[in-house]
């Protein structure tokens, strides 16, 4: 389903992404207790995301029936409301299966993949049923992602955008760590 309620019987994930950076998160099922929290995180995110040159896209088991359904539930009511971007109906729990996060041959676990502009995914965290994600961490790994990239320097522990990175290679980590590890 596209952020326009739509259905494209047809969505491909790589022609989406079409050379941007995607985020792709899994959840276990629409109407769930977690799964809309982290669903309105994600979606409050889709600016920030398009800011760096990425898009989002959510997957679950559930069919495009339960996506339509879902949306139309508003906040208030539990549901995340009408979302920015497209929500991918699993039924046949491959896609799922393909990213290594179906447990159980059931559901999906919560799992998020950030992934760069050749289509490599480059961070996958994957959290048990009860574990809500934090949506911003896939924003700061874009930042990492993309800095890495611009200056060839790698990015420690806790890296933000205003944090100090490091050269690869010995020399710089031990600079790095000198100046640094009493706030790591």
């Amino acid at each position: 389903m596209l952020p326009d309620g739509s259905i494209d019987e047809a969505f491909n994930l790589g022609k989406w992404l079409d050379g941007s950076y995607g985020v792709v998160f899994f959840w276990l099922l629409d109407f769930t207790f977690v799964c809309p929290s982290e669903t309105l995180g994600y979606n409050a995110r889709v600016g920030a995301l398009a800011e760096r040159g990425a898009k989002l896209v959510g997957v679950s088991i559930d069919s495009q029936f339960a996506h339509h359904a879902w949306r139309e539930t508003p906040v208030e009511r539990g549901g995340p409301g009408a979302v920015d971007f497209p929500l991918v109906a699993n039924v046949t729990k491959s896609i799922s299966r393909d990213y290594g996060v179906l447990t159980g041959g059931a559901v999906a676990l919560r799992g998020t993949f950030v992934i760069d502009r050749d289509g490599v995914v480059r961070q996958q965290i994957v959290n048990d049923l009860p574990l809500g994600r934090d949506a911003d961490e896939a924003v700061r790994i874009l930042d990492a992602l993309q800095f890495h990239e611009e200056h060839g320097e790698v990015c420690p522990a806790g890296w933000r955008k205003v944090s100090a990175s490091m050269k690869p290679d010995a020399a710089g980590v031990a600079a790095y760590l000198r100046d640094h590890a009493h706030a790591l």
